[in-house]
């Protein structure tokens, strides 16, 4: 594979870097999970928090600002490092491989999800409740075995979206610069986008851009989760008849297309920071979520992840294959 210039022939060029890098990245991801010390998300929050409490006001446009200084900031510095090696393959290849390992986080939310599965299989409620808010942000104080249970799936199924076939799209669409930007932004709504007293308007800007950038990814996913479910007649109706009911435009489809495909109820009452919330029910018609479906949401997750790498690499080739007849 040799790099080209012609302005008909850059595109395919640079479709099979990211065919390469993005397939090794997932592997790494599917090898060694989350890099143990120094990740570069981990990084990125800590800056990012650095620029909230100069900018912090409350303010939406103030909110807008942080969000345009963090996350354009940091793809404008990727689309350099980009740049700068665009020509040598290798190099190309091995900077795509090396930032999608790094923003991919679908063996770690694996990793957690089993952990809680597994406290929950031994009867330990309490380790469960321990571990709980290492995937998800609700209060697991007053939870149950199937509540947790609950919690876990739906988990699973959103961060599928977030941490996988998101940042894939976006590495499809918009290579090293794309894959980092959806990184950025989705970790600044998990910092500043919740609507508490104090970020209500300064995290504002970050979570509707959170939205935005999440949409082609949950879609995408809701319809792998009901490929890959076994059940996409039934995943695809649960999605058709309840996913816009959830308050949320991203998590409602991919939850409900998971649900759908394990044959489980989620939705209802949780709690985030003391704060109770009544969500609809999603697949209404399924059994409550048992300890077991733990693993086969895990199981389906993975299965998602590599079916959203073959689309998107599919759709990178197959982009550049036209954009390149056009260019001859």
């Amino acid at each position: 594979m040799r790099a080209e210039y012609s302005a008909g022939r850059e595109v395919p060029a640079q479709g099979s870097v990211f065919a390469y890098g993005a397939a090794a990245g997932l592997l790494a991801d599917r090898l060694f999970g989350d890099p143990r010390r120094g990740h570069p998300v981990a990084a990125f929050g800590r800056a990012a928090g650095a620029v909230e409490r100069v900018l912090w006001r409350d303010h939406r446009g103030w909110g807008a600002l942080h969000a345009v200084v963090c996350a354009g900031g940091t793809a404008g510095a990727a689309a350099l490092v980009a740049r700068g090696v665009r020509g040598r393959t290798a190099a190309s290849v091995a900077l795509t491989a090396a930032v999608t390992w790094t923003v991919l986080g679908g063996t770690s939310l694996g990793r957690e999800a089993r952990a809680v599965g597994g406290a929950l299989a031994a009867g330990d409620v309490e380790v469960a409740r321990e571990r709980l808010p290492h995937l998800c942000g609700r209060d697991p104080g007053a939870l149950d075995e199937g509540q947790i249970a609950r919690a876990v799936v739906e988990s699973v199924a959103e961060n599928t979206s977030d941490a996988v076939v998101g940042a894939l799209v976006w590495g499809a669409l918009g290579g090293v610069p794309g894959l980092v930007a959806f990184r950025a932004v989705n970790t600044l709504d998990a910092m500043v986008g919740h609507r508490s007293p104090r970020l209500l308007r300064f995290g504002w800007a970050s979570a509707r851009l959170d939205d935005v950038a999440g949409w082609p990814g949950a879609r995408l996913t809701a319809v792998l989760a009901a490929v890959a479910g076994g059940a996409p007649a039934r995943a695809l109706d649960a999605v058709r008849r309840d996913a816009g009911r959830h308050p949320s435009p991203n998590a409602g489809p991919v939850e409900a297309a998971f649900a759908g495909a394990l044959g489980v109820r989620l939705g209802g009452t949780l709690a985030y920071g003391g704060r109770v919330e009544h969500r609809p029910v999603l697949n209404g018609g399924g059994r409550p979520v048992e300890v077991a479906d733990i693993e086969r949401a895990v199981r389906l997750s993975r299965r998602v992840g590599v079916l959203a790498l073959g689309v998107c690499v599919g759709g990178r080739l197959l982009a550049g294959h036209l954009l390149g007849r056009r260019g001859r």
